[in-house]
């Protein structure tokens, strides 16, 4: 993953530009609208879209900051046709000793069956590093194969990642491994946990586990705090400690 230890200050054009967000994503999620009763009715002959944009104070991606520690924005679109669907995601990104890697794009693509009492997740995963220097090899696909199952009052499930030429010029094969469960215990409230082991081709192996809770504030805005953790950090700072709050609104 990420090997970068040094931090960036974040300068007061991107303070307000992270505040103006907030703004935009409370006022989007306390004034959308539900359906009518009538348009849930209708059977729908095309596909469902669905919007999202959120805020956060870090960027953490599988236990690693990609924003060294830095406030984040990010916006995505998510498209479902009956069992497939497809997606795009965009975020900001900072990494250390590189001053023009400035944003993260992802595309993903796939299939959610349920079969054997299973939800199953099927996909292809595309990562894309805007203005990257030349020669950093950021970009990199995965392929994913994901389940759940309600148990009770509980959802467990897992994953497992598999890229063939991972992030970075240093990295060839990787796969990533997760178990994770959540669990409702109030209304509005979720408790969720993950548990997983990113293995790479160079000597960076390592595991990871984050803790959190949400709440929803409203039917399309969300308020996550999360408790993020490695066993490796003497890799650098990216791989500490760290919690992280977040604000994501859906419409």
């Amino acid at each position: 993953m990420r090997k970068r230890n040094n931090t960036k200050a974040s300068g007061s054009n991107d303070a307000l530009f992270g505040g103006a967000c907030l703004a935009a994503i409370i006022a989007l999620g306390l004034c959308s609208t539900p359906a009518k009763a009538q348009d849930a009715a209708e059977e729908k002959s095309g596909p469902d879209i669905a919007f999202n944009a959120a805020v956060a104070t870090d960027y953490v991606f599988r236990g690693v900051s990609q924003t060294e520690s830095d406030p984040a924005i990010s916006a995505g679109v998510d498209v479902t046709q009956g069992l497939f669907y497809a997606g795009a995601w965009a975020g900001n990104v900072a990494f250390a000793g590189d001053g023009d890697t400035d944003a993260e794009i992802d595309l993903y693509a796939g299939v959610r069956p349920e079969f054997g009492g299973f939800n199953w997740d099927f996909g292809v995963v595309s990562y894309f590093y805007t203005s990257q220097p030349d020669g950093a090899d950021y970009d990199y696909v995965e392929l994913k194969a994901a389940t759940s199952r309600a148990v009770g009052p509980a959802t467990l499930g897992a994953a497992v990642y598999w890229s063939p030429d991972f992030f970075g010029a240093s990295e060839d094969e990787a796969t990533y491994a997760e178990i994770n469960g959540a669990i409702s215990p109030a209304d509005k409230w979720t408790i969720s946990a993950a548990l997983g082991r990113q293995w790479v081709s160079s000597d960076f192996d390592y595991t990871t586990w984050n803790l959190g809770a949400a709440y929803q504030l409203t039917d399309h805005l969300a308020l996550d705090v999360r408790y993020f953790d490695t066993d490796e950090h003497d890799f650098g700072a990216v791989y500490d400690s760290r919690a992280v709050a977040s604000l994501k609104a859906t419409f």
